[in-house]
């Protein structure tokens, strides 16, 4: 589809299509940016970038979900006039061009088509899988060398210092160098990663993500503010970061902060950390279930010490509980975006019912619910 689409809109055919998926994270919430832990896994929905050189510097891209009267239109730009900045979806792809080449790389020219079915604005990490699918199309395209982690860090530079959005690295490293069937046990600080098995089925077993619909607009500036209650609890217990704190002398670390706020922001993150590992463990040694309690005990962290969640991931998590689930809790951002449930197979569909019914009952937007397995990174496809 999208090789028909590339031909529609720039009267050619592709060189070939470059996939990248969204993201999930199953545990590790706003640990990345105090250089923690995290543990993210694929989804099945991802973004592919068709595409093709030109040897003229032009860059055009254009992208199916931008269609107008069922025919997308291309954003046009110089190779050589792209700076930060510049605004619009087409920033995403056109920022990892100007990444690449402020890095060193040898690319010239090309076209871009866009298409996806990660939902969007659903905190799955739609820009990530646009970013990660051009940067791989790019790396084919022009014969580049780079591994799989520096094209995610490029990637993040793109969208940090291009686009202007303050990510961590896990989107772009998820989408790049998760493997199926696995979730990705990822250290920020040194980027060293772990495959940790993540096959729900053969113990009866699956992955909700309830996307709500809903984005707040309290979400950028709290996640600012969030960020500098960390920043400023790191420096008075005297460390480069939050993960720098022993979790056996956590208690007398958090007795140390005198700001009621700033502490608990701080807590969030210690038990965050612990937590990380510890699903980490009970995957490994096969102990799936035990995993759900884990996992709400995040959500209470987030709704009451780093206080990002909100009505609708709430409801979500409250209802999925007293229907049955395994655990449940918010992943990403806050304010919005979706939750994951662990739940048994058989249990679905009375929780799935059970969650609409509550949103109803709310006058909420009514849920998507997608029952989801850990998908395959970034790939080229055709």
């Amino acid at each position: 589809m999208s090789a028909e689409a590339f031909r529609r809109v720039f009267g050619r055919s592709p060189e070939g299509i470059w996939s990248a998926p969204g993201r999930v994270n199953l545990i590790g919430e706003f640990t990345d940016y105090n250089d923690g832990f995290v543990l993210p896994l694929a989804l099945p929905y991802a973004t592919r970038a068709a595409a093709a050189r030109r040897d003229d510097g032009l860059v055009r891209v254009s992208s199916a979900q931008r269609s107008e009267g069922g025919r997308a239109s291309a954003v046009e730009a110089r190779l050589d006039k792209l700076e930060p900045g510049m605004s619009g979806w087409a920033s995403y792809a056109l920022g990892v061009l100007w990444a690449m080449r402020k890095a060193g790389a040898a690319i010239g020219g090309v076209e871009l088509h866009i298409d996806t079915d990660v939902p969007i604005g659903a905190g799955l990490s739609s820009s990530a899988a646009l970013e990660c699918s051009v940067a791989l199309a790019l790396q084919d395209l022009y014969g580049l060398s780079l591994s799989l982690q520096d094209l995610a860090c490029l990637a993040q530079q793109a969208e940090n210092e291009f686009v202007g959005v303050p990510t961590g690295i896990m989107d772009q490293t998820a989408s790049m160098r998760c493997q199926a069937g696995h979730a990705l046990f990822l250290d920020t600080r040194s980027l060293e990663v772990r495959q940790v098995p993540f096959d729900l089925e053969p113990s009866g077993l699956t992955l909700l993500v309830v996307n709500t619909g809903v984005k707040h607009a309290l979400g950028n500036s709290a996640y600012a503010e969030r960020r500098r209650d960390c920043l400023r609890a790191a420096a008075e217990l005297g460390v480069p970061a939050l993960r720098d704190v022993d979790p056996e002398k956590m208690d007398a670390a958090l007795a140390q902060i005198v700001d009621d706020v700033v502490m608990r922001r701080a807590r969030h993150i210690l038990t965050e950390q612990v937590r990380v590992l510890e699903v980490v463990r009970l995957l490994e040694a096969g102990l799936l279930a035990e995993v759900g309690p884990v996992l709400s005990a995040g959500h209470r962290s987030l709704r009451y010490d780093f206080e990002v969640s909100c009505a609708e991931l709430d409801t979500v998590v409250d209802v999925a509980l007293a229907s049955g689930a395994l655990g449940a809790r918010m992943t990403g951002g806050g304010f919005g975006g979706s939750a994951v449930v662990l739940v048994a197979l058989g249990a679905v569909e009375a929780v799935t019912k059970a969650v609409s019914a509550a949103f109803a009952a709310q006058e909420f937007a009514p849920p998507e619910v997608m029952a989801v397995a850990a998908s395959a990174g970034a790939s080229r496809v055709g």
